[in-house]
């Protein structure tokens, strides 16, 4: 899974992504996109590690892009904004970063100090991309579908729906908000709107408000994630020791670190869930959509375990936790025999049965 990092200008995005990932920050006026892979927190698999010993253990992870900040006063910045914008159209989720702090060192876009106009302008650069996306999707099939072609009835029904979105765009919602069914999804999926994809909202906040929540009716998508994270804090936090890390975030009353908070956020817009398995010395998290089955679970372990699925041996992490050993767990009647069908949940520990 894939996220972009956007924001504007002196905005802080690059303290956070340095902050999660342990990245330095890129030097003033860096034209690149950087990018890094970001461990899952889970507390589930420090516990793991202690009953079963494994020689390795491996979590589940998200890749992060970091854009450069955007600048949207002058049309060098426009255009330089623009053609970042175009590079992301496969990533998985956008987490748009605004400034809430004040510091007198960093002069604030556009001269003050505003999360929410600056989210807003944010989405509306979003929704100006699809725009252009839908416009130039819908000259092409006003053309195509004059033609007697095998995709004639197909090309007329995506029309009918691209014109629908180009009605949204313009009325400034995303699209997100009247793709009604799958169907219509996997008609438009491989264009890469941006305002289809998940968002997370995460305000860079100062020390004194870090306890702080916000909200942005009317100017994000209703379900949008959102935030609270102080960067300089927490890129400070990263850079210590275990220990005095704790005793730091305690202090100032930090109860969730920055990479907890921001990969939670993340997991929870994508729909992610994590199964657990400890095969061959390796104990690992695998990250699935929510609704997974037991039968595409074991093919995202090996394709053989798919083929030869023969059952799904499930034990629920909280009971293995609770009773503190697989021999407790199987004398409790705990253990289930999971076939294909098995939704799988958040936490299972699962042993794949399989023939090949």
């Amino acid at each position: 899974m894939k996220a972009a990092l956007l924001g504007l200008l002196e905005s802080g995005k690059s303290t956070i992504f340095s902050a999660i990932s342990g990245k330095d920050i890129p030097p003033i006026g860096s034209t690149n996109i950087e990018e890094a892979v970001v461990p899952v927190p889970d507390s589930r698999l420090d516990w793991l590690a202690e009953l079963y010993k494994p020689k390795k253990v491996t979590h589940a992870t998200i890749d992060c892009l970091d854009l450069p900040g955007f600048n949207f006063t002058d049309e060098h910045g426009r255009a330089a904004a623009r053609r970042l914008i175009g590079k992301i159209g496969t990533v998985d989720l956008l987490v748009l970063v605004v400034r809430a702090f004040d510091d007198p060192a960093i002069p604030p876009y556009r001269s003050s100090v505003d999360p929410a106009r600056d989210l807003a302008e944010l989405q509306t650069e979003l929704l100006l991309a699809d725009l252009e996306l839908v416009t130039t999707r819908i000259d092409r099939l006003e053309k195509q579908i004059h033609k007697p072609t095998k995709t004639q009835a197909h090309d007329k029904a995506e029309l009918e729906l691209q014109k629908k979105l180009q009605e949204t765009i313009e009325s400034e919602k995303p699209i997100s908000s009247v793709i009604e069914n799958d169907a219509e999804l996997e008609m438009v999926k491989s264009l890469g709107f941006l305002t289809l994809k998940p968002m997370v909202a995460a305000v860079n906040v100062g020390e004194d408000h870090i306890n702080e929540t916000f909200s942005f009716p009317n100017i994000i998508p209703e379900h949008t994630g959102v935030i609270t994270i102080s960067a300089g804090i927490e890129r400070e936090l990263a850079q210590l020791d275990p220990e005095s890390r704790r005793e730091f975030a305690k202090d100032l009353g930090i109860t969730e670190s920055a990479v907890s908070k921001f990969v939670n956020s993340c997991y929870s817009a994508l729909g992610l869930i994590s199964f657990l398995t400890v095969v061959s010395g390796e104990l690992r998290a695998w990250p699935i959509r929510q609704g997974t089955t037991a039968l595409d679970a074991a093919g995202k372990v090996h394709t053989d375990i798919k083929r030869g699925f023969i059952k799904a041996e499930t034990i629920a992490f909280d009971n293995l936790k609770e009773l503190g050993s697989e021999k407790a767990v199987k004398a409790a009647g705990k253990i289930r025999l999971e076939g294909k069908d098995y939704v799988v949940g958040d936490g299972d520990v699962i042993n794949f049965r399989f023939n090949v």
